[in-house]
């Protein structure tokens, strides 16, 4: 078993640094094109100061980009990795909150975000979606090494 694992591990590795680089990706660069709609959706939240929230609205779009291409290439994975789980938790505890709230807002994962009426929210399917990412994350923490990647 662990002789097969071995096996497919540098293949796992590539898929999974492909899936969470490619969702970071996408998400960084649909929020691009409107800094300031990004930085509504992080105030819908209510978890931070505006400014702050406008700060994390304004930024976070050129952190996924970049941890998106760092993975995709296969650079420092073990390192983005980890930090791709931390934003994926931090992105559940932040939906969870918000539902746990009554708060009607979409996730702005990928663009958007803002009030929504309650019937529109997709909370459930959102934090599952996250936690896998998540597991993709600790996956590449503690197998960093993959085909097609710059890391040796």
């Amino acid at each position: 078993m662990l002789a097969k694992f071995k096996l497919i591990q540098p293949w796992l590795t590539l898929l999974a640094r492909l899936i969470l680089g490619g969702v970071l990706l996408a998400a960084g660069g649909l929020k691009i094109g409107n800094l300031q709609k990004s930085a509504m959706s992080v105030r819908a939240y209510e978890l931070l100061p505006t400014d702050l929230a406008n700060f994390f609205g304004y930024v976070l779009p050129w952190i996924e980009i970049g941890m998106g291409l760092l993975l995709i290439v296969g650079a420092v994975v073990s390192i983005m990795g980890l930090l791709g789980a931390l934003i994926m938790l931090a992105f559940v505890v932040a939906i969870a909150q918000a539902w746990a709230r009554g708060l009607s807002i979409d996730c702005g994962c990928f663009g958007g975000g803002g009030e929504i009426d309650p019937g529109e929210t997709k909370y459930l399917s959102t934090i599952l979606r996250d936690l896998g990412f998540f597991l993709l994350g600790v996956y590449l923490y503690y197998f960093p090494k993959g085909r097609f990647g710059l890391d040796k």
